[in-house]
């Protein structure tokens, strides 16, 4: 199975080298050079790491395969994977985006959408959850709101406080303001 751990940000400098948004916890593992990874778009590599730097909070990486500015620029947006097989589990229990992806987000035995993305935060994860009507909701990820997670079953379970889901959609749940320029009934003219 692979393992997203990478997207490919814009080129840095003139040698080839991109910045890149880790989605890894462990970039000091999965950057060294002379580790291979596979691309999406399949076109676009694989790819070898030539070296890897941190400029302030910013991975920079170089590729063998990539020498000039140009040629990085091609990259741009290509995702990065490695082969799980063989890569030692942690003991703790987390989740990988593609693990959560497609299932169903349940508040009770109600379906309230799916999950359609897992957005990697400093502080905190949030799942982001697409109703059957197209609105995206943003779940913390933490376990008092998503006590459960099925894989099997396909499906996780959430206990939002209350507003959760009216303060996250577009709207922000706000109600009518009584924009037509009358004054609210009872009000003084």
């Amino acid at each position: 199975m692979q393992l997203q751990v990478a997207r490919i940000g814009k080129p840095h400098g003139i040698r080839g080298e991109v910045t890149v948004q880790v989605l890894t916890d462990a970039p000091e593992d999965r950057f060294v050079p002379g580790t291979e990874f596979v691309v999406e778009p399949a076109s676009a590599g694989p790819l070898t790491v030539h070296s890897a730097r941190w400029n302030k909070d910013i991975l920079l990486l170089a590729f063998e395969e990539i020498d000039t500015r140009n040629e990085a620029e091609t990259l741009r947006g290509a995702k990065l994977f490695i082969e799980t097989e063989g890569l030692d589990e942690d003991e703790d229990e987390g989740w990988y985006e593609h693990e959560l992806v497609g299932l169903e987000a349940r508040v009770g035995s109600q379906v309230v959408g799916k999950i359609s993305a897992l957005n990697t935060m400093p502080v905190q994860d949030l799942l982001v959850v697409e109703t059957p009507d197209g609105k995206e909701i943003l779940i913390p990820f933490v376990e008092q709101i998503v006590p459960e997670v099925n894989v099997e079953e396909g499906y996780v379970l959430v206990t939002p406080p209350a507003g959760l889901f009216e303060i996250n959609t577009e709207d922000g749940g706000e109600q009518g303001t009584g924009d037509s320029g009358e004054p609210e009934p009872g009000a003084k003219a």
